[in-house]
């Protein structure tokens, strides 16, 4: 009986020896990622709240470096170049760091990411960017350290960053324009209709050479002809219109509507109605 005793208070003890209490982290982990144009985005970083504490000019010092979050460095990983306030930005992963004033913030990006915090010895060469971020005033207070990614478009992005009543946000420029182009010119030594749509598709949406747009889209559409797509005609027709040629455009939308309807997609039998009213036509 005694070692029956014994053996079970063993037990009890290695248990709790290896039992190990589970609580939240003051300032958790995060990681976003996001696709701008054709680049790919991803940041990590970790989020100290205000709890009760003022933070621009107290908590986190006006004039000193800062390590834009908690813990281990905050990191965001470009996948191809960018450019930062005019100076190039290699694809890479570089730690964020922010010297704030009361009226602008200087953004750093630092080559070195296996800190704890900032650096023990700041080193001026590691520094691959640097870019200006004009602060905002907020009319509530956001608790938690915030990074986002704003103000999206194909060829940029403002990281944005949110914490008390203060947001600042420095803009970040990616190579659309210039992978694009690259791309429409290695497919077109044998282009697909698919790959003219594309083109035609991009030109539309960024106000770019209609007259090239028309033709690619055009040739998309011949292409087809045998077996119709509805949605190669709705942007014919939207290219068209864009270009001055309101008949084409209305030729084009249709035949876009004949062929939604056929295959019940309510979506564009909808938007080919409207531009037909718009371009007067029904």
């Amino acid at each position: 009986m005694k070692k029956l005793v014994l053996f079970a208070f063993a037990l009890t003890l290695m248990f709790t020896v290896n039992a190990q209490v589970e609580t939240p982290q003051p300032s958790p982990l995060t990681k976003i990622e996001q696709k701008v144009g054709l680049t790919d985005v991803t940041l990590e970083y970790s989020r100290p709240s205000m709890k009760g504490r003022k933070i621009f000019g107290d908590l986190v010092p006006y004039g000193k470096m800062w390590r834009a979050g908690a813990n281990k460095n905050t990191i965001v990983t470009f996948s191809d170049d960018v450019t930062v306030d005019g100076t190039k930005l290699k694809a890479g992963s570089y730690a964020i760091f922010i010297a704030p004033d009361k009226d602008s913030w200087t953004v750093y990006f630092y080559t070195d990411t296996n800190n704890w915090g900032t650096p023990a010895e700041w080193d001026d060469s590691k520094v691959a960017a640097k870019g200006s971020a004009k602060v905002y005033d907020m009319p509530m207070d956001v608790e938690t350290w915030t990074i986002g990614f704003d103000d999206l478009t194909n060829n940029s992005v403002n990281i944005g960053f949110i914490w008390e009543k203060t947001y600042a946000a420095v803009t970040v420029k990616v190579p659309t324009e210039e992978k694009v182009s690259a791309s429409i010119k290695n497919v077109m030594s044998g282009p697909s209709a698919g790959d003219y749509y594309s083109a035609a598709v991009y030109n539309l949406s960024e106000g770019k050479d209609l007259d090239q747009a028309m033709k690619w889209i055009d040739k998309a559409v011949e292409m087809t002809k045998d077996q119709p797509r509805f949605w190669f005609l709705r942007q014919q027709s939207l290219i068209h219109a864009a270009n001055g040629d309101k008949k084409g455009a209305i030729e084009a939308a249709k035949k876009s509507l004949e062929g939604a309807k056929a295959a019940g997609n309510d979506d564009y039998v909808k938007m080919n109605k409207d531009s037909l009213k718009e371009w007067g036509a029904m």
